[in-house]
């Protein structure tokens, strides 16, 4: 999943960093390098701990549904790219049923994004249920 993420600094060096879709996350950084490194931590231990409480993991937002909050007036937009695989429990074999026509085309598809047919299925389904 990628998270947008907003970055400010009040003296051009240092950075603190908010994830909008994420309440109560936060990060800080002593250069924009380091601050987007620090969050993708503070992101994954969230995340680690919503699981953890048995929550849902809250789905991101794009960074255009934000933009007219004034809290995140003046800073800088990022997009951190975050596997939330690790936290949707061990892996099941199922058993469907797709026409052969559109199992080819899932198929097709799924190979052209370097993804799995399985991978494929999920991401459908996760966008699919947003």
């Amino acid at each position: 999943m990628q998270y947008p993420v907003v970055l400010h600094t009040e003296d051009g060096v240092r950075y603190g960093v908010t994830v909008p879709d994420l309440p109560g996350c936060f990060s800080a950084g002593d250069t924009f390098d380091d601050a987007l490194s620090s969050v993708r931590e503070a992101i994954d231990l969230h995340l680690e701990g919503l699981a953890e409480d048995g929550e849902e993991l809250p789905v991101a937002a794009p960074v255009a549904s934000h933009l007219g909050n004034r809290d995140y007036a003046g800073g800088v937009w990022a997009v951190v790219d975050v596997d939330t695989g690790r936290f949707d429990g061990r892996a099941e074999k199922i058993n469907i049923t797709v026409p052969r026509r559109i199992l080819q085309k899932i198929d097709t598809f799924a190979k052209a994004n370097g993804k799995t047919r399985s991978g494929f299925l999920v991401d459908a389904a996760v966008r699919a249920m947003r």
